[in-house]
């Protein structure tokens, strides 16, 4: 009787999705979290699963004993989709929702998981994406993915023009209306989601948009910026890199629909600025070694100062953290020199005042607003000429000291290390796969952002090198920070020449070069040529 309701809504295949919360809700209000499961929960669990969540058989065999029915409440409460919606919540938002749930019930036994949080999180269902390109007569773009790859990129930038200057369904744009009035000024981060997104195989790491919103203004001002970005991670599903991402890993036939997440952004409020105190990004597996100390299993971080951009995307004008969870007593860098070096110089941030997001010098900043921020001292060391020094809140001089961001106290003093080593513990276990995750520190809470199957191509047994090799046929050579791997039946290879490169004076030039190696990347083999040149390639 406690689950009849609930049967015939999840069973019936016209049922809205309001009629399933009520019917969710209903049972939450009998059930609470105290019974057993019975088989007809588990199955109400798998169907909540397929039309909700994720169609990924094996995550759901995996994970289905972990769920309670009542845990899906509050995903279905912020569902943003038609009544008649049969898409879910996309490949980010499943392997969030998954995780959140994972390390919600092994709390009831683990101390260093409890109260780990996620960020409040509304989902525009994936099926919605179908929705705007009828309502706007934009079917074409259905098959657009078929251009080739020249065409595609020739053709890019007037797809993101048609799809900026085309509408909302007028129902979509009052359920936004609802979520700003409920999440008032607080920033956000606008996610790409889509059905292949974060699947085992397929992370589309850098592939789609993600875009921060300051969300300052007025109501009308802060719904333009809303509808704006989710438009702008919409056209992103036609990038040319994600569709040759796609027919790369034969994934260009599959149904692929964008679903997105409207995330309020981690942080605290410091001065004019709007920052977590620190953010990035965790991996199971560490492919690079600095140590005879480190092993693979033991983990490996990248950290940064204020949003974890800098810290997931690699940019070349920066450094972010490292360490090993399993052994964060061991630097990258040993010499103050080449700690100072190695530390971040910029950080991310939403400026409030300026209505923006910001990347700003983190010297500058650290004087600047320094003092405001609560337990400066745990992120930032003092560099002297013979040593790096870690001062006390008393003693630390924002002023006067030339601080470095080390984060030294956080991976020695506190349970920041313990706990993101047991929270990929638990989740690489119960979905029997290396992970990697983002999360974020506000000062006081540890939030979890996202989590997805790590890339295993690196994970490979060390190659055997030759040792008959003449030196004048090695062209580079390094032990310490090269992952393992062998690349085989190389027939090319591209060379940019470093000096010819630098000695180009306009962006026309530079520009010229990068179409070039694009036509070449179009006619090569594909995995059979080596791209080489000056600079750190993407």
């Amino acid at each position: 009787q406690r689950s009849l309701a609930l049967v015939k809504a999840v069973d019936n295949k016209d049922a809205r999705i309001n009629d399933i919360l009520d019917a969710v809700r209903k049972y939450t209000d009998v059930v609470g979290a105290r019974c057993e499961k019975s088989t007809t929960e588990t199955w109400l669990i798998a169907e909540l699963l397929h039309r909700f969540i994720t169609n990924d058989e094996h995550m759901i065999n995996l994970v289905l004993d972990s769920l309670k029915i009542t845990d899906f409440q509050s995903t279905l409460e912020r569902i943003i989709g038609s009544d008649t919606s049969r898409g879910n919540i996309g490949g980010k938002g499943a392997g969030l929702f998954l995780a959140k749930q994972i390390l919600y019930h092994a709390a009831e036994e683990d101390p260093l998981l409890r109260d780990i949080k996620t960020p409040r999180t509304w989902y525009l269902a994936t099926d919605q994406m179908i929705d705007f390109l009828h309502y706007n007569n934009l079917e074409e773009l259905n098959s657009y993915k078929y251009n080739t790859p020249f065409h595609l990129r020739i053709t890019y930038h007037k797809i993101v023009s048609k799809i900026k200057n085309s509408r909302l369904p007028p129902y979509t744009v009052q359920m936004l209306r609802i979520v700003l009035e409920e999440i008032d000024n607080a920033p956000l981060i606008v996610r790409s989601s889509s059905l292949l997104e974060d699947r085992q195989g397929s992370a589309f790491s850098g592939k789609y948009k993600s875009l921060f919103l300051p969300n300052q203004g007025t109501r009308l001002e802060r719904l333009e910026a809303l509808i704006d970005a989710i438009l702008e991670v919409y056209s992103s599903m036609y990038n040319p890199d994600a569709i040759q991402y796609r027919r790369e890993r034969s994934l260009l036939n599959s149904s692929e629909q964008m679903g997105i997440l409207i995330q309020e952004v981690v942080g605290q409020r410091v001065g004019k600025y709007y920052l977590p105190a620190f953010a990035g990004v965790a991996f199971s597996r560490n492919s690079l070694r600095w140590s005879a100390r480190i092993n693979p299993e033991d983990g490996l971080v990248r950290m940064v100062m204020g949003l974890g951009t800098r810290a997931v995307d690699r940019v070349n004008d920066d450094y972010p953290i490292l360490f090993s969870i399993g052994h964060p007593e061991l630097p990258v860098n040993q010499t103050p020199a080449d700690i100072r070096h190695y530390s971040p110089k910029h950080i991310d941030l939403i400026n409030l005042e300026e209505n923006r997001f910001e990347t700003v010098n983190a010297s500058s900043f650290l004087k600047e607003a320094g003092a405001q921020l609560p337990g400066l001292h745990n992120y930032v060391s003092v560099f002297n000429e013979d040593f790096i020094e870690n001062k006390n809140a008393f003693f630390l001089d924002t002023q006067k000291d030339d601080m470095v961001i080390t984060f030294s106290k956080v991976l020695t003093d506190t349970s920041i290390p313990a706990r993101l080593k047991r929270i990929l513990e638990v989740l690489s276990e119960k979905m029997d796969t290396p992970i990697d995750i983002e999360f974020a520190y506000d000062g006081e809470h540890l939030y979890l952002l996202q989590c997805r199957p790590q890339g295993c191509g690196t994970f490979n047994a060390p190659a055997p090198i030759p040792q008959d090799i003449k030196q004048q046929d090695v062209l580079f050579t390094a032990n310490r920070f090269i992952s393992d791997g062998m690349v085989t039946d190389i027939t090319h290879i591209v060379y940019v020449d470093g000096d010819a490169y630098h000695t180009l004076s306009s962006r026309e030039e530079h520009y010229a070069v990068g179409e070039a190696i694009g036509l070449l990347s179009g006619m090569l083999p594909r995995r059979h040529y080596i791209l080489m040149g000056p600079g750190r390639w993407g």
